[in-house]
């Protein structure tokens, strides 16, 4: 039986449950891409290729070399560029294609949100007087918090960052989620916490910190996620699952 061949590219958690849930299918082939950005990723239920592509010209050489018949882009709601990058290569190579990313939080009774458009602009959000800041942005783009050292930051990211911030006062807390709110509350007050930058990222893992600023009566700057609106979406695992077999029946053939 000549085999589906499917290309995840990964680095969340639904990535994972979807790759575990095709994996027990006998008519597919499935491979998991993850970018290689965390030091010590959790196990997979499918072969991993690691690593970038090289751009949108090396990731449409791989899924033309590979006879890739449907693309999954299923990485973090703010890996704008790699998405970006999936969208076209799907494009050049009439590759079927559909996103997995799971809904974004919306404010509830209590939240005191300022929503902004990017980091740049969270940064400038703060203001110039000096507050303590909790970064829960992870740590690819904490660097944008350089341009504002008069504040105190606590960064909480999976991995060390490198380099470290150059602002004078910043501590540093390894973790990985999923988080509790409790222990949220506890980590805000004991650092004295004035304003939470979050990234729109949704999902259960992450929002404790929402929820404990809530019950804390704390400001959160949240950027929110852009995306293109091209590409079939589903929010949930079974909804791509749905999705996966009626896109990807109106893919490209092999050899073309």
């Amino acid at each position: 039986m000549d085999k589906q061949r499917i290309l995840i590219l990964g680095g969340t958690a639904e990535a994972r449950e979807l790759a575990g849930r095709l994996a027990q299918r006998g008519d597919l082939e499935v491979t998991l891409s993850l970018a290689g950005r965390t030091l010590d990723p959790a196990p997979q239920p499918v072969p991993v290729r690691t690593g970038g592509f090289g751009g949108v010209q090396g990731l449409a050489g791989y899924l033309a070399d590979n006879r890739i018949d449907l693309l999954i882009d299923a990485t973090h709601p703010f890996a704008r560029q790699i998405s970006a990058n999936a969208e076209r290569a799907a494009e050049r190579t009439a590759t079927a294609m559909i996103r997995l990313q799971r809904a974004g939080w919306r404010p509830v009774a209590g939240d005191r949100w300022t929503p902004v458009a990017s980091l740049p602009d969270a940064v400038a959000a703060l203001g110039a007087e000096p507050r303590r800041v909790f970064l829960a942005i992870g740590r690819q783009e904490a660097h944008h918090f350089n341009a504002a050292p008069q504040h105190a930051y606590l960064v909480r990211s999976v991995d060390p960052l490198d380099p470290p911030l150059t602002v004078p006062e910043v501590d540093y807390v390894l973790a990985r989620g999923p988080f509790v709110e409790a222990d949220e509350v506890a980590l805000l007050r004991d650092h004295r916490i004035d304003v939470v930058v979050s990234k729109n990222s949704g999902g259960a893992a992450t929002y404790a910190k929402i929820a404990a600023a809530r019950t804390l009566g704390l400001p959160v700057i949240m950027v929110e996620r852009t995306g293109s609106g091209h590409v079939p979406t589903a929010q949930t695992i079974d909804e791509a699952l749905a999705l996966i077999g009626h896109v990807a029946s109106g893919g490209r053939k092999r050899g073309v």
